[in-house]
């Protein structure tokens, strides 16, 4: 029936929409901003009629929760970063149909997850950001699902992935495609230094590990990956706690996935975060 046709962790990192104005950051962030028109691209060439997105700005105490509304419309300004994401208007359509039988399979599977169709929920810059630049023409129906999860475990976000694709399997015609937006190391720069940073990442360290891990999943060391994954998250500050990745990884077969990652976008720091666009090919699912 319906399939993932699709996968990719991507950045979401607010400098790509100062990178749009003009002034002395303009330009900045193309390489990203070429990054997530590329994934369009081949979304648009396989058809793909829904973006799944695990939002790692979308905080969450309790469950797994989707944002389900049939329709978004607003004009966004970060909380968080109001210099540089402000006044961003947005439109696009969701998905209804899909996020609920994504919350009832995965629920069934056991992990507690409820889909949100009338509500008043504002869609997260997680999920915003990258459809700025892959869906500005309303080609592609969304559906954002809760990313930043303080009290779960990763397991459990994995079991997540692993239900949503066997949801969308048995329940859903259509092609859909799931993005993780999140970074890799997020320790932001220091309150007052954080100019210096805009182009780096916070520590050696840090960058080497980010680095590491780009290699293995260039090379499908995915269980080496999986097994050091709490701790790399935890150390290295990932963002949501990677949350996103292993609702990803879920989604491919989590330690039996035997892909080799596509970068798009090369591996760069931005504000003392090390970001990423890469393609993970559904030919490694088992």
């Amino acid at each position: 029936m319906g399939s993932i046709a699709f996968a990719a962790k991507i950045t979401h990192v607010p400098s790509m929409y100062l990178s749009e104005l003009d002034g002395p950051h303009k330009g900045c962030r193309q390489a990203a901003i070429d990054g997530h028109i590329e994934i369009s691209r081949r979304c648009r060439e396989l058809d793909i009629d829904t973006i799944v997105v695990f939002d790692t700005h979308w905080l969450v105490n309790s469950g797994y929760h989707i944002n389900n509304a049939p329709h978004f419309k607003g004009v966004y300004t970060s909380n968080e970063l109001p210099h540089f994401i402000k006044n961003m208007p947005y439109e696009y359509d969701g998905n209804t149909e899909l996020g609920d039988i994504i919350a009832a399979g995965c629920t069934a599977a056991g992990v507690q997850t409820r889909a949100h169709s009338d509500t008043t929920l504002a869609l997260e810059y997680g999920t915003l950001v990258p459809m700025r630049y892959m869906n500005e023409d309303r080609r592609f129906k969304v559906v954002s699902i809760s990313a930043l999860c303080q009290v779960h475990d990763l397991e459990d976000s994995a079991r997540l992935g692993d239900a949503l694709r066997r949801s969308i399997e048995e329940h859903y015609e259509g092609k859909v495609a799931v993005l993780a937006s999140g970074s890799l190391s997020h320790r932001f720069a220091q309150n007052g230094i954080s100019e210096q940073y805009l182009h780096r990442v916070w520590s050696p360290m840090l960058e080497h590990m980010d680095r590491e891990v780009v290699r293995m999943w260039q090379q499908g060391e995915w269980q080496e990956f999986v097994a050091m994954l709490p701790e790399y998250a935890d150390k290295c500050h990932g963002e949501g706690f990677m949350h996103d990745t292993a609702m990803l990884l879920g989604t491919l077969g989590w330690d039996n996935y035997q892909g080799k990652v596509e970068v798009l976008t090369p591996y760069f720091g931005s504000s003392g975060t090390g970001q990423i666009n890469a393609v993970f090919p559904l030919n490694g699912q088992p």
